[in-house]
């Protein structure tokens, strides 16, 4: 594993990935969803500043997702994924339907310290292991997921993938 002082580059094609130890989470959480889109002669992509500080791109026709009590907070996801698992509970309020594959970040750099650059649909963003989780999605897409979200909002399933 890389020094404290690189940058460890995940993508979800690295061999790694197929390695670990991912485990099924269902998320209780009910959130807030709009599509972007723009009106005409509006740029068809819009940098959003997500709520860990990086910034990541929402796509015309993509979503943009946060926190019911945090609406400041917010993250794109890309539109065919975001279809594919989250169901309408009400106006404009999304809840994900489909489970989200997380191992903690620490088993792929066995440093809680060590940086992570993680490349998602949306960007690149920059993370320490010990404060989050990898997530792999439906289509084997990965993100990093707050350590604390999935202790506040993630209910292990029993069933291991």
């Amino acid at each position: 594993m890389p020094s404290d002082n690189n940058l460890l580059e995940l993508r979800p094609d690295d061999p790694i990935i197929g390695t670990l130890d991912f485990r099924p989470y269902r998320n209780s959480a009910v959130r807030h969803a709009e599509r972007y889109l723009p009106a005409e002669g509006e740029p068809e992509t819009m940098d959003v500043l997500c709520p860990w500080g990086d910034t990541l791109t929402v796509s015309a026709g993509d979503y943009i997702v946060s926190e019911i009590d945090s609406p400041d907070d917010r993250w794109p996801v890309e539109k065919s994924i975001f279809e594919k698992t989250y169901i309408e509970v009400g106006p404009n309020r999304y809840q994900k339907k489909e489970l989200t594959n997380l191992v903690p970040l620490t088993e792929v750099t066995h440093n809680p310290d060590q940086k992570v650059i993680v490349h998602t649909l949306e960007g690149d963003l920059t993370v320490r292991s010990g404060d989050f989780y990898l997530a792999r999605g439906v289509n084997g897409e990965i993100w990093p997921f707050p350590q604390e979200k999935v202790e506040q909002i993630m209910v292990p399933v029993d069933e291991k993938i």
